[in-house]
């Protein structure tokens, strides 16, 4: 494993090796972040089988990671309402750069690369308006912002690239917040969640929203399938006795369709999705306050539901999936076995981000 302990901070090492790839940085096929057991913060870079490949300090806590497809570049995001975002070199550990938030916007922990890597997306809160931003930046100029747009909705969340490197989709969780008020929400009584799909310039494609009597299931996460399927996560604000369906997909014919387990497994998810992940065949959702994984088969059927304390972290790789917990351990999920396969001294934070890359 590469340790890079000294953490470069204030230096913008502008990207003088533009031919470096992942492979550089020792091929991981993952990005976690963690809290260590002396209280300082890492992003680490995964194993398919979750062993340590890098492991570059943060500053303080973060969130989710965007992965530049080609280069070795990550960016790291606080957790929300974060006002920076960190461009690192994984290959290097030093910082490309560092992301601030403009006047009157905060981030809210996620980020995607678009048009072959040319183009940061990051999901913003406009503090004013309390309407959803997406910010954009430009990687060949220093990742130096060049504008912004409506996210579709009010408090954007997780946001990927779809497969046409073109356009994004977000999910907007209809959550209103403002930093003064730290993480309170202002608006449960009239949110609004939908899923957006986004092209580079701008222009809403899609405005995905669920039946009213839904309206407080909050869209937060989501994946999508290489062949343009998405699938979401939601967190239920409303009546804490109603019993909702917490996964959607957005089908071929860019549908909402929502997705539920018999009502003993569904109960036992506390209403709260941390993560999702999409493999070949099916879609993994992570319910850290119920400590519980659920897997939905061909994008329709509840096929399982295993149990795990504080888990959120998930991600697909070749025999099912790999996830993260609170507790620190690192887990496989094959059919109906979650089989812990290694043990750390680290609070795994909510996500765990896989890198999909393409050749330059």
């Amino acid at each position: 494993m590469t340790n890079r302990r000294t953490f470069l901070a204030g230096l913008l090492a502008a990207s003088t090796t533009p031919k470096l790839t992942w492979a550089d940085a020792g091929s991981p096929s993952y990005l976690a972040a963690a809290k260590l057991h002396d209280g300082t913060f890492s992003l680490f870079g995964l194993s398919n089988e979750g062993q340590d490949i890098f492991q570059i300090p943060l500053p303080a806590r973060g969130h989710a990671a965007a992965v530049h497809p080609i280069r070795p570049e990550a960016v790291a995001f606080a957790r929300r309402p974060g006002r920076f975002a960190l461009v690192i070199n994984c290959a290097t550990g030093q910082l490309i750069q560092k992301l601030d938030a403009p006047s009157e916007r905060h981030f809210y922990g996620h980020g995607a690369f678009i048009n072959n890597g040319e183009i940061l997306c990051t999901s913003e809160n406009n503090i004013e308006t309390g309407k959803g931003v997406v910010g954009l930046w430009a990687r060949s100029e220093n990742y130096r912002r060049i504008g912004e747009f409506y996210s579709g909705g009010i408090g954007p969340h997780e946001l990927k690239t779809m497969p046409d490197d073109q356009t994004i989709v977000i999910a907007n969780g209809g959550i209103r917040t403002h930093p003064d008020s730290g993480r309170e929400k202002l608006n449960l009584e009239t949110m609004c969640p939908n899923l957006s799909i986004i092209n580079f310039n701008g222009s809403i494609i899609e405005n995905l929203e669920l039946d009213k009597e839904l309206r407080h299931n909050s869209i937060r996460h989501l994946d999508v399938s290489t062949d343009g399927k998405v699938a979401f996560g939601m967190q239920w604000e409303g009546d804490e006795t109603e019993i909702v369906p917490l996964l959607g997909v957005m089908n071929d014919s860019r549908e909402i369709e929502l997705l539920s387990a018999p009502i003993e497994y569904q109960v036992a998810l506390k209403s709260y999705i941390g993560s999702v992940a999409i493999s070949a065949r099916n879609i993994g959702i992570t319910a850290p306050r119920g400590g519980k994984v659920h897997i939905y088969s061909n994008f329709s059927k509840f096929q399982k539901s295993v149990s795990r304390s504080d888990i959120s972290g998930i991600s697909a790789n070749q025999t099912g999936f790999l996830t993260t917990d609170g507790n620190g351990r690192i887990s496989q999920l094959y059919r109906d076995v979650l089989k812990p396969i290694r043990a750390t001294q680290r609070l795994w934070d909510n996500h765990l981000v896989k890198v999909n890359t393409k050749s330059p």
